[in-house]
C-alpha cells in the first residue's frame, strides 16, 4: 500500500538541530559579553544564528508535505550559519586572533569536545570560564558541524525526493493503489 504524509522524526532528534541550538546559545552568550551594545553585529550574528536553528525547525516540519520547501528550508539553514561563521572569523581577524584549524595545539580536542556534547547545559557551564577567541573558536568548530550535518541532511532529502517524489506524486500513487486493491470509493 502507497503511503503518504508520513512524518519524519522531530527535529529535536537531529543532531544538527541540537548543534545548531547551542550555537545560538554560545552567540547569545557572546555578544552579550563581548561586543558593544548597539552594535548592529550583536543583532546580526544572533539572527543568524537563530536562523541556523529555525530554519531546521521549518524544514524538518515542512517535510512531510513539502520535500521542496524542506530542502530549501535546509539551505536556508546553511547560509545563515555561513554568514554567522564569517562574524566570527571577522571578529578573531580584527583583533589578531587566531582561528584555531586542523594542525593547531587545540584544534583536535576541541573538536572532539564538539563532537560529543549536543546540550546547551554543559556549554552553559564551560563559557564563563573562556576567554573571547576561544568561545569564537568553538563557535566555529560547532558551525563547521552542523554544516556538514544540514549538508547530509539536505542530500537524504533530496534522496526522498528522487525515491518517492512529492506530495501529488505520492498521492496520487496511494490513490491509483486503493483503487486497483478495489478500495472503498467515497463520494459526497
Amino acid at each position: 500500500m502507497s503511503e503518504f504524509l508520513k512524518p519524519k522524526t522531530g527535529f529535536r532528534k537531529l543532531r544538527c538541530f541540537q548543534k545548531a541550538e547551542c550555537i545560538y546559545d554560545i552567540t547569545y552568550y557572546f555578544v552579550r559579553h563581548y561586543l558593544e551594545r548597539g552594535d548592529r553585529t550583536c543583532d546580526q550574528m544572533v539572527q543568524a544564528a537563530r536562523s541556523g536553528k529555525q530554519n531546521i525547525v521549518e524544514g524538518r516540519s515542512a517535510a512531510t508535505t513539502s520535500r521542496e520547501t524542506e530542502i530549501k528550508l535546509y539551505n536556508v539553514a546553511l547560509a545563515s550559519l555561513h554568514e554567522l561563521m564569517v562574524d566570527y572569523e571577522d571578529y578573531l581577524r580584527t583583533r589578531q586572533q587566531e582561528i584555531w584549524k586542523p594542525g593547531h595545539p587545540r584544534f583536535e580536542a576541541l573538536h572532539r569536545v564538539c563532537l560529543t556534547h549536543n546540550d546547551t547545559e554543559y556549554y552553559a557551564g564551560l563559557l564563563p570560564r573562556c576567554k573571547d577567541y576561544e568561545i569564537a573558536n568553538l563557535a566555529l568548530t560547532l558551525i563547521h558541524q552542523a554544516d556538514m550535518m544540514i549538508g547530509r541532511l539536505r542530500d537524504l532529502a533530496k534522496e526522498d525526493f528522487l525515491r518517492d517524489g512529492g506530495i501529488k506524486e505520492q498521492m496520487y500513487k496511494a490513490r491509483i493503489d486503493r483503487r486497483n486493491r478495489g478500495g472503498a470509493s467515497y463520494s459526497s
